[in-house]
């Protein structure tokens, strides 16, 4: 069902329509760590962050949720994105209330309360829209198409999510009125000093203990670091703590799996990861390497792909800690996580050896500016379905007998 059709059958929201229609007209406003911080830090100001918010919020709601009708009829038609879909309009419903009001005292606490119960309402996002690409894909298949479809929106869907978080988030840290006891020289959710290798431990000892409850046992860490400013200065930048936690998190899990069930299957020893942290210039880089055996070279774009999973299908259940593995959607969205602010995430693999992942983060935080998707004309063009036949030779998918050739 598509959203506009969606909307008119509900009285209350005649008028959706054309506000969706206006706020989708405008292009997001990227911000920098470096906006974030002098903003929090120097004059960080109730009322503007309200103006800004009350009018920036809509505008990254509407650009996305007018993407979403992109989607074929039968993705849309799942329960769980239909789900999402009414998450997405009561959000914006909730946020056009503000439109004109003065920021008055009163205005500003039901505006703070508006935005924690918009960031709760979007908690289960990710899961509850990758239950809806299994139902669809376990009705319809996959064709390439689709999947690369669903592949583009995805990653702007879910980079959408992540913006929105981050500004609500920014919002309801620096003025619910008191400071955060467990990090309070934080500005918001940004750490000025964040410490990259106490995240890396962090984030590991995380992870070890997942490991050890599915497998009883676990690889040690090693791990080093190198700053261009000096041999004896530890890499410190300014970033999100959470979102390094995340990416390195995720990371993390994926070579444990790997080490473990590739050593105990040759019956070997578990050799450590290791994990390199370099300050350049421009570039902080995180180097987390494993010994789990590794993927082919054909493999390794499957890896950030949300129709793929090497893992079993999992069984949503809140009650349980996550698994090691599940729907598929820990790479493709940790790269979000790093290309959020002009980052990015690669991977270098040696099949029957293992793997090099790479985070790629700004060293400086002028340089980390937002990575918004903006929906426009040039959108459409990646909906479109192409079936012009391919100007590259396709190889056989099976490697081909070279005896065969030779007698």
């Amino acid at each position: 069902m598509k959203l506009v059709r969606f909307l008119m059958k509900n009285a209350g929201l005649v008028h959706l329509p054309r506000q969706l229609e206006h706020y989708s007209k405008f292009s997001p406003s990227p911000l920098s760590i470096k906006q974030f911080i002098d903003f929090g830090s120097r004059n960080a100001c109730e009322r503007t962050s309200y103006v800004f918010l009350r009018q920036e919020l809509p505008v990254r709601l509407a650009n996305i949720m007018k993407e979403i009708n992109l989607l074929p009829d039968n993705l849309l038609s799942t329960p769980s994105v239909q789900l999402v879909q009414s998450w997405y309009v009561q959000s914006f419903m909730d946020i056009l209330k503000y439109e004109g009001k003065d920021p008055e005292s009163d205005v500003l606490s039901g505006f703070m309360e508006t935005l924690v119960n918009i960031r709760n309402r979007h908690n289960d996002v990710v899961p509850t829209v990758a239950q809806g690409v299994i139902e669809y894909k376990e009705t319809y298949g996959v064709d390439p198409v689709t999947s690369q479809n669903v592949q583009y929106f995805l990653d702007r869907f879910y980079m959408s999510r992540i913006s929105i978080r981050m500004i609500i988030n920014q919002h309801t840290l620096l003025f619910n009125g008191s400071l955060n006891p467990a990090h309070p020289k934080h500005i918001g959710s940004i750490d000025p000093n964040c410490n990259a290798v106490e995240v890396v431990k962090d984030a590991f000892e995380n992870a070890k203990m997942l490991c050890y409850q599915y497998y009883l046992g676990c690889p040690e860490l090693e791990v080093s670091q190198f700053n261009i400013q000096g041999a004896e200065e530890e890499v410190h930048m300014v970033y999100i703590p959470s979102h390094l936690y995340h990416v390195l998190f995720e990371l993390f899990k994926n070579s444990m799996r790997a080490t473990v069930e590739h050593h105990d299957a040759l019956g070997t020893a578990y050799p450590a990861i290791k994990v390199m942290v370099s300050l350049g210039k421009e570039d902080l880089s995180i180097k987390v390497s494993d010994r789990g055996g590794g993927v082919p070279l054909r493999k390794i774009e499957r890896l950030f792909n949300y129709m793929y999973s090497t893992a079993p299908r999992p069984h949503i259940d809140t009650a349980r800690a996550a698994p090691l593995a599940g729907f598929g959607y820990g790479l493709p969205i940790s790269r979000l996580y790093a290309r959020y602010f002009q980052g990015d995430i690669q991977l270098y693999s040696m099949e029957g050896y293992g793997t090099d992942a790479v985070i790629y983060l700004k060293a400086l935080s002028s340089e980390s500016v937002e990575r918004l998707p903006v929906f426009n004309k040039s959108v459409f063009k990646h909906y479109q379905v192409n079936q012009e036949a391919d100007d590259w030779c396709v190889p056989s998918s099976e490697p081909r007998n070279l005896a065969t050739y030779r007698s």
